[in-house]
């Protein structure tokens, strides 16, 4: 995390969601005595109001320490660029604080892959349409043309960038050429480019290249049977196995394959009684659920990186 101090003073009209003077403040540091009472008393000396924290250490020797605020001072957005450099000055270096604020009005861009599987895909763009999450989802890529039609009824533009198949895909250390159009249509979509990309049952692999333009701003899904049931079909396996248990995992993604920091996870139980295809119903469910929350809490800045891992203020 950094100071963006710019999202606070867009020059481009931003298309909002939160009350006007609301505003976040996220912060990673070295825990030691004080920050809290740093933080706070820089707030109120300026009349902020503090409306809502969370904060957790993971060690109060040596330890790191994170924090997000939510607070409120009328006028805000007229003065977040003076607020943030203030904060800079006089709290964040002293505390050798990695750190963000930035106004809660405005809503973040959010593009989809996906390629034939619509489930997660619909329920993101449903959730959007209606106002359940702060985002708009100005395009959606996909590797097949079958979902023009659903995206675009919900007055996202769609785009088919064919991927090969991993065989015949070129190998090297760079972008792929279907990945250079891929990040052509995101740099360059009306409105400005992408916060976040969510791949909803995107069944290909992305470059490392690719996955280093976006850190900790790729999220994926995928079901709870890996690494025992990799490839084609595993809920048929699965299901011949007999799980007790079927989930799914959201996490960001890495350079290294479906191991990136994990956001959310469920589960839920199953039995002999269910057939191949009400496990699948089930998996499906349980994906969209799983990819809603943790998408609604990177858009909410409830995430925080810790190493490999997350802390979610949720």
């Amino acid at each position: 995390m950094s100071p963006q101090s710019s999202r606070g003073a867009s020059a481009k009209t931003p298309c909002v969601t939160g009350p006007a003077g609301s505003a976040r403040l996220l912060v990673t540091c070295p825990d030691r005595s004080g920050i809290v009472a740093a933080v706070s008393g820089f707030l109120h000396q300026r009349g902020v109001n503090i409306t809502h924290s969370d904060q957790h250490s993971t060690d109060p020797e040596g330890g790191r320490f994170f924090l997000r605020q939510e607070f409120y001072m009328p006028g805000l957005e007229e003065h977040l660029c003076e607020l943030t450099h203030d904060f800079e000055r006089e709290v964040a270096n002293k505390y050798a604080m990695k750190w963000q604020m930035v106004s809660a009005r405005r809503k973040k861009r959010m593009a989809v892959l996906v390629s034939r599987l619509d489930h997660a895909l619909m329920d993101l763009l449903w959730r959007v349409g209606r106002g359940e999450m702060e985002a708009e989802i100005p395009l959606v890529i996909s590797n097949h043309p079958d979902l023009r039609h659903a995206v675009e009824s919900f007055g996202a533009a769609f785009h088919h960038v064919h991927v090969p198949e991993a065989g015949d895909a070129p190998r090297g250390r760079g972008l792929s050429i279907p990945e250079e159009r891929m990040l052509e249509l995101l740099d360059n979509a009306p409105g400005g480019p992408m916060d976040v990309i969510v791949l909803a049952r995107y069944m290909r692999i992305l470059t490392p290249a690719f996955v280093k333009r976006y850190p900790q701003r790729i999220i994926n899904i995928h079901h709870s049977f890996l690494p025992a049931f990799e490839g084609a079909d595993p809920y048929r396996r699965a299901s011949e196995r007999g799980v007790k248990l079927i989930g799914a995992t959201a996490h960001y993604v890495t350079g290294r394959l479906d191991k990136g920091p994990i956001i959310e996870q469920d589960v839920i139980r199953v039995s002999h009684r269910h057939r191949l295809d009400e496990l699948k119903v089930l998996g499906r469910d349980i994906e969209r659920q799983v990819l809603s929350r943790a998408v609604r809490w990177h858009l909410e800045d409830r995430v925080l990186m810790d190493g490999n891992k997350t802390i979610v203020f949720a």
